[in-house]
Parts: C-alpha cells; sequence; structure tokens
C-alpha cells in the first residue's frame, strides 16, 4: 500500500501511522493510537522489572594461615549470608612467601565449602588470580522463601487479654437425665 493511502486511512480512523519495523523491504507501518501503544509498553516493561529479582554478591577475605577461631567468626558470616539468600565470593589473599603454598588456600575453600554445603552450593571452583583465590557460593534454591518461612513459623501468636469485668466462661453441663430414666449406676 502506498504511503498516501496509509496516511489517509488513519485520519479517517483518528488513528496514528507507526513504523514497526523499519528495517524490512518495505518498511511495515502499523495504524494504531501510538500514545496508547507507549503507555502499554511501559506498564509491560515496569511489570517484567517488579518480577526480576536482584543478585547480591557479599565478600569475605582470608588469609592462608588462619586461625580456628578467626575462621569460624568469618564462617558464620558466610552462613548469614547465605540464610539471607546472597551470593558470597571468598577470596584467600596470599602475601610473600605465601604465594609458593596455593594449595594451603585451596583446602581452605574446600573446608568452608563443605561446612556450609547444608545452606549453599560452590558456584564457581576455587581458582588462583594472582596473589588471591577466589571461590563463589551461592544458596540453595528457595533459601530466602525457606527462611522466611521457618521465621513466621516461630513469631508469637499474639494474644488477646480478656477484660476484667467479663465472666469467665462456664463448662457445659452435662446433660440431665429424662423423666423416665432410671438413674444408672456407674459400672466398674
Amino acid at each position: 500500500m502506498r504511503v498516501e493511502d496509509a496516511l489517509r486511512l488513519a485520519l479517517e480512523a483518528d488513528l496514528d501511522l507507526v513504523e514497526v519495523a523499519p528495517d524490512a523491504r518495505p518498511p511495515v507501518c502499523k495504524i494504531m493510537d501510538y500514545g496508547k501503544f507507549k503507555y502499554e509498553a511501559a506498564q509491560k516493561a515496569r511489570e517484567s522489572r517488579k518480577n526480576q529479582q536482584l543478585t547480591v554478591i557479599k565478600e569475605q577475605k582470608l588469609r592462608p594461615k588462619i586461625d580456628d577461631h578467626d575462621y569460624e567468626t568469618k564462617k558464620r558470616n558466610v552462613v548469614r549470608f547465605l540464610e539471607a539468600g546472597s551470593k558470597v565470593k571468598v577470596t584467600i589473599m596470599f602475601r610473600g612467601r605465601e604465594q609458593s603454598r596455593p594449595e594451603l588456600g585451596f583446602r581452605l575453600l574446600q573446608r568452608l565449602g563443605a561446612d556450609v554445603a547444608d545452606l549453599g552450593f560452590i558456584e564457581t571452583s576455587a581458582k588462583q588470580d594472582g596473589r588471591n583465590m577466589t571461590m563463589v557460593l551461592a544458596p540453595h534454591k528457595g533459601a530466602k522463601t525457606r527462611v522466611k518461612a521457618q521465621e513466621s513459623a516461630q513469631a508469637p501468636v499474639p494474644v488477646v487479654p480478656r477484660p476484667a469485668s467479663a465472666p469467665a466462661p462456664e463448662a457445659p453441663a452435662a446433660p440431665a437425665p429424662a423423666e423416665g430414666d432410671a438413674p444408672q449406676a456407674p459400672t466398674s
């Protein structure tokens, strides 16, 4: 269809002539309400952004000759990050002669990965990068929702106090025997 005919049709329908595929030969145009089209596209973009999940990467730095107590403190931080649903980048920094013993760092990273295996898994295995060795731990799928469910299950149920002036509810009375019935003796 010629451009002039398409413009005339768009004006008669009180709509806009919009080029939807400019790279096609011949270019493709559509008769539509352009303002409504832009509004719906913005709504779709907003909806898709709302459903996106933001990945947070926390970092924990260690040294190859770390003491047991310091290791437990660092491990506790990694556990806290994984429980919150964040990925954790664990970095071991080598200095001086420590660079000649990368197996110490590798064993330390493997130990940390094994210690937190119930909360997360090793997403990127340990690799040496200059003076540093890094490993990335990621939480198991659904870890964040699992933590929220546990928190809501442990939340105390609010107790509504009874007003002091209200009488306590009485226990229901036992039904009275009918007139024609004889009382029965309890059997033992």
